[in-house]
């Protein structure tokens, strides 16, 4: 059997994947990326937050990116009724970047996925992962190309960014539930023909139909929508007989007053998808020479986008650490990467849970607004959830609930 020696072997070639492996390159590090898929390809998860251009930029990649003509996402609005909720992201807590993109993630993934080849990252491209085995922190990885030849690729370090593929977490027992309810979404991309000009036909919005089911609207430069429905899982699966899902997405968007004369009568440019439960955990992010990143260690839920920034944030976080260790400094990665990395998913695990209770809706659409409150929200939608100096974020497990009730109170004594 063929035999490859690598530094680091990085499973998967999504964003995670590219921003770790271009990081490590451009530090010398001998790196592999395989990836199971034919690219480009369609994956959910078109709206970002700006915290991802951190990294893009940290590991090389933005200038590449940037070229794309991507459309540029300011901020975002949310839309109950009659009421609106518009986030601007230049007008955030704290320091950081004051926009992102909204994409195709076909065309996103494609121009990472170049730009780590043009770096010089050898990708491999149809190859899939079938089989792992560690001693101490070497291991040998056993994967199959298209034609079916195996071989064995030996590393110090693994990086498993491989989405929801989870390949570490299914070879190695590491899958758990999720400590979120059952939720489930149905999208697909329009041609976008009755768009409005302007900042109408651009911004990213979220129209909620009913407490925990909202409607996703994120228009591309390319003239085309991606148009998604979220709710619980029983919900979603009633919006159609047969799981027919173009016949549940036309519902779903029948029930949004602003969207259905937009996107009422337009075609799907493919099937719509239905993505089930689709939130997942795992018992630990890393192990002896090996870490998890992006959704092959935890995915919450699209309501806030931050999918891809907790990828990113990942994929970055374990390549400067593995480059340490490789340099025979001893890293602590509980403190380092687990402890780190689960900060941020508690603190939007906690927005989530509160979005769905209506405590945090009752936040954003409460008039007059707080400028104060608000700044300090929109830098968690950001991405920005590391930041201890935000109320928002220090103490987000009761900020939010008590300021709600506040609010609640106030409005039953009116």
């Amino acid at each position: 059997m063929t035999k490859e020696f690598v530094d680091v072997l990085v499973i998967g070639a999504g964003p995670s994947g590219c921003v770790s492996s271009a990081y490590l390159k451009k530090n010398n590090i001998n790196v592999k990326v395989v990836e199971k898929t034919k690219f480009p390809r369609l994956v959910v998860g078109e709206s970002l937050i700006p915290r991802v251009m951190d990294h893009f930029a940290e590991a090389g990649l933005f200038p590449a990116l940037d070229k794309m003509g991507f459309e540029k996402k300011l901020g975002a609005r949310f839309l109950r009724g009659n009421e609106v909720c518009l986030f601007d992201f230049s007008n955030k807590f704290g320091e950081g970047w004051d926009w992102t993109w909204q994409v195709p993630r076909a065309d996103f993934d494609q121009a990472l996925a170049n730009e780590v080849i043009n770096q010089g990252v050898d990708l491999e491209f149809e190859t899939e992962v079938i089989g792992i085995e560690f001693n101490g922190t070497d291991s040998i990885t056993t994967v199959k190309n298209k034609e079916g030849k195996t071989k064995e690729i030996h590393a110090k370090f693994v990086i498993d960014s491989s989405g929801y593929g989870r390949v570490l977490p299914r070879l190695l027992d590491l899958e758990k539930p999720s400590k979120l309810s059952p939720h489930s979404a149905i999208f697909a991309h329009v041609e976008d023909i009755n768009r409005e000009k302007g900042t109408e036909g651009t911004l990213i919005s979220f129209d909620i139909i009913e407490t925990e089911v909202w409607l996703w609207v994120i228009p591309f430069s390319n003239g085309n929508t991606s148009v998604g429905i979220v709710g619980p899982t029983e919900y979603i699966i009633q919006l159609s007989k047969n799981d027919d899902t173009t016949e549940a997405l036309r519902k779903a968007i029948s029930l949004s007053d602003y969207y259905v004369k937009r996107f009422g009568d337009v075609e799907f440019l493919f099937e719509p998808k239905h993505l089930k439960d689709y939130s997942c955990s795992v018992k630990k992010l890393f192990g002896d020479g090996f870490a998890l990143t992006g959704n092959a260690s935890e995915f919450l839920d699209p309501v806030f986008s931050s999918g891809m920034a907790f990828a990113t944030e990942g994929g970055m976080t374990a390549a400067k650490l593995a480059i340490r260790q490789l340099n025979g400094e001893k890293v602590d990665w509980q403190t380092e990467f687990s402890d780190y990395i689960l900060y941020g998913v508690n603190v939007f695990t906690t927005y989530v849970k509160e979005w769905y209770t209506g405590n945090l809706q009752e936040l954003f659409f409460h008039q007059p607004e707080n400028p104060d409150v608000k700044r300090k929200i929109c830098a968690v939608l950001a991405g920005y959830v590391w930041d201890k100096k935000n109320t928002f974020v220090r103490i987000h497990d009761t900020a939010i609930v008590n300021l709600a009730n506040f609010i609640k109170t106030e409005k039953q004594q009116a």
